[in-house]
């Protein structure tokens, strides 16, 4: 269990990281952001191959229209998310996505028929509070906060495709078959935006696809070791890493009830876990 802990933490440090790239890369070098998730897409595939067994090609996988389907929804997410990191800050940003896991709890009841008991309700109602405070609908809530909230839709019906394929196809499969759908669908327009490329963006470029590939390629070893029920509040370990992340590097503090929010949105994580021992 520790290694598998260990694998998380790592994880859920590498995946905010490759958006502190794609930040740096949209806001501070004006890079577009399609090229941005064009590049992740494409270099990620490239670089995910030498961890790909003989048993991981699987042909079909990149033709099923189901596993095309879930691919085009983690392409929405990538898109606005790197819409969103132009203008807000990093930590907000994730606070906003992680509305993501709450919409796929409700859909997987709904869609997948999974059982949610009254106390998963009000667990759940907590971490949407928590996300309200961060979003704060209605009070100047920000374009950039609202591509965050998209974001996290978007992942959230990807993680319901996840579950609903898991026993479809091995998830280094899944994980090759989605890299390689944003590629060729993200081509046309990303390679139109191609930016000059100079030392600080293509060390960008390549910090934002290796970060996100090798974050959730962690996150696929670490389930292997040990139950996703076990993990699972790691995933908040995301929070975590962004909030110092963006205060290492752009010098964001979050504010009041952003910090409020953040601490709903763990801590409902962390009782989940606790109902489910």
């Amino acid at each position: 269990m520790l290694r598998a802990a260990l694998l998380m933490i790592v994880a859920m440090s590498l995946i905010p990281l490759g958006d502190v790239a794609g930040k740096l890369l949209t806001a501070d070098e004006g890079v577009a952001p399609v090229f941005v998730a064009w590049s992740r897409f494409a270099l990620g595939a490239l670089l995910l191959v030498p961890f790909l067994g003989r048993r991981h090609w699987d042909a079909r996988a990149f033709v099923d229209p189901r596993t095309i389907f879930r691919g085009l929804l983690i392409v929405g997410g990538v898109m606005s998310i790197l819409m969103a990191l132009r203008t807000e800050p990093l930590p907000d940003v994730f606070g906003a996505f992680f509305i993501g896991p709450i919409l796929s709890f409700v859909l997987s009841a709904v869609l997948l028929r999974e059982t949610v008991s009254p106390v998963r309700a009000v667990l759940l109602a907590l971490g949407f509070a928590g996300v309200l405070l961060v979003v704060r609908p209605g009070f100047g809530m920000s374009p950039g906060l609202a591509f965050a909230v998209l974001s996290g839709c978007f992942y959230g019906c990807y993680l319901v495709a996840s579950r609903w394929l898991s026993e479809a196809y091995p998830p280094r499969t899944l994980l090759m078959s989605q890299l390689v759908a944003g590629a060729v669908v993200l081509a046309p327009f990303g390679l139109a935006e191609m930016p000059r490329i100079d030392g600080t963006v293509a060390f960008l470029v390549f910090l934002s696809a290796a970060g996100s590939m090798a974050g959730n390629l962690l996150l696929i070893l670490a389930f292997k070791i040990a139950p996703a029920t076990r993990l699972a509040p790691f995933v908040y370990f995301q929070l975590v890493a962004a909030t110092a992340y963006g205060f290492a590097v752009f010098g964001d503090i979050p504010e009041p009830l952003t910090w409020a929010g953040l601490g709903l949105l763990v801590a409902s994580g962390f009782a989940s876990l606790a109902l489910r021992r």
